[in-house]
């Protein structure tokens, strides 16, 4: 019994003496906190930011090219052709049905149909 008091007494005085020291302990624990941080917030940026940018970018060249007679579906799931494009209100006119038109938001179309 007196063997284990023994060897926690010298682990506690060589704590001790550690944290006394030049002060390298808290550069270390610095360290070993801020390179895997830093190391999480640059794979959080390549796996979910930077994907992300780069489809919006790609949406907004899709609904800037939208045109008279391209066949689009919307984001309610509305098939439809471009009949007019109106870039000052943001809004595109879709002709769904034989004499049905009906106005949309750009932003409301999901993608183009070959």
């Amino acid at each position: 019994m007196f063997i284990f008091i023994a060897d926690a007494f010298a682990q506690a005085q060589n704590a001790a003496q550690g944290a006394q020291g030049d002060g390298s302990g808290g550069g270390s624990l610095l360290k070993g906190f801020l390179v895997p941080m830093l190391a999480m917030i640059v794979i959080f940026y390549f796996i979910l930011i930077r994907p992300q940018q780069k489809k919006e970018k790609e949406r907004k060249k899709l609904l800037d090219e939208i045109q008279k007679g391209d066949k689009v579906i919307t984001v309610g799931g509305m098939y439809g052709v471009v009949m007019s494009v109106k870039p000052e209100e943001n809004r595109v006119v879709l002709k769904i049905g034989d004499n049905t038109k009906v106005e949309f938001a750009k932003s409301a179309i999901q993608s183009k149909i070959s």
